[in-house]
């Protein structure tokens, strides 16, 4: 199991109590969802599970719920329903990365193979689908929805844009897809499943969209900025992998239009060979001391800057006050 249970913003202490407690509850519910007679299944889905995780998605169901009746069951089924599913999409990622480690410990494939990777994602994906039938027809429909769009933000990232296609919208698309779209629907189900007031799902569906875009590009600042003990990813894998991040983005601009000898090298060093160790080190070195990074940061707080105000249509009180806090934590987070 996780050493710790993830850390509720510094909040309204009745409030974060509540959710705590609750978070406790859902952390056991995710063990017995995976839980299976099959012996080969029964270490490969807890295997990313007990490396322990920050339940970023959880969480959100539930300060969302706050807003209405938290207490509700299918708010509980919910919260457990869109952290598998998270953790189904991770074990997949990683096959298509190549990722040797995630949350500090070996990733699934380097210890089992692709195959089995693949195929314990898609055992998570199948007890999330149970989950969302539980739920009801709704919970089915939009659980369903927001699976096609992590599978085409992964097939979109994989073949990348078009001639005429702009990239840096392309890549906020598959931000948008990857990872917002996941956080869009923790938003919209604690809502909707709580009971909160007419049109409060709308407005934590578009927060998480937000939010999730913004998640994602402090995301890309921890991979370059990090070490691999404290974000349990190794740094750079991205780059060896070729998948395109914010920073490698504007570097790429910048050395198209301004063809300064710092940028055309580090476009030089992104598209050579980065098998060895020390040669991707030196380009993670290179980038880190890059202002791209430093642009990245800003751009992720200015996104969050735009989820807070998406959040201003709710009531204000402690549920609004959680939520900011909650946005601030995940872009100037250090892992």
């Amino acid at each position: 199991m996780p050493s710790s249970l993830p850390v509720v913003p510094e909040i309204d202490e009745q409030l974060a109590s509540r959710v705590a407690e609750h978070l406790a509850i859902i952390e056991s519910r995710l063990r017995e969802s995976v839980a299976t007679s099959d012996d080969m299944a029964r270490w490969t889905a807890r295997h990313l599970m007990d490396a322990g995780g920050k339940r970023v998605r959880p969480m959100l169901v539930l300060l969302a719920a706050s807003l209405g009746e938290i207490d509700r069951e299918s708010v509980l089924d919910a919260a457990v329903l869109v952290e598998l599913t998270h953790l189904a999409s991770l074990y997949h990622d990683d096959v298509m990365d190549s990722a040797p480690t995630r949350r500090g410990a070996d990733s699934a494939h380097s210890l089992w193979g692709n195959n089995v990777a693949i195929l314990t994602g898609d055992f998570l994906f199948a007890r999330a689908s149970g989950l969302s039938a539980k739920i009801g027809v709704e919970a089915v429909h939009l659980h369903s929805e927001t699976f096609e769009r992590l599978c085409l933000g992964q097939l979109h990232e994989t073949v990348g844009p078009s001639d005429d296609e702009d990239p840096f919208e392309h890549y906020i698309s598959v931000l948008a897809d990857k990872t917002a779209s996941l956080l869009a629907l923790a938003g919209e189900l604690g809502a909707l499943l709580s009971g909160a007031p007419a049109g409060t799902d709308d407005v934590m569906r578009r927060y998480g969209e937000k939010v999730g875009v913004a998640f994602q590009l402090a995301d890309d600042v921890l991979d370059l900025g990090s070490d691999a003990a404290t974000s349990g990813k190794t740094p750079g894998i991205d780059l060896r992998e070729g998948v395109p991040t914010m920073p490698t983005l504007l570097v790429r601009r910048r050395a198209a239009q301004t063809g300064d000898a710092q940028s055309v090298e580090i476009v030089a060093r992104l598209d050579g060979d980065l098998t060895e160790d020390k040669v991707l080190d030196e380009l993670v070195t290179m980038l880190r001391e890059d202002p791209a990074l430093e642009e990245t940061r800003e751009l992720a707080a200015r996104t969050a800057d735009e989820a807070v105000e998406i959040l201003g249509e709710l009531p204000a009180g402690a549920v609004r006050d959680a939520l900011t806090e909650f946005t601030r934590s995940l872009v100037q987070r250090r892992r």
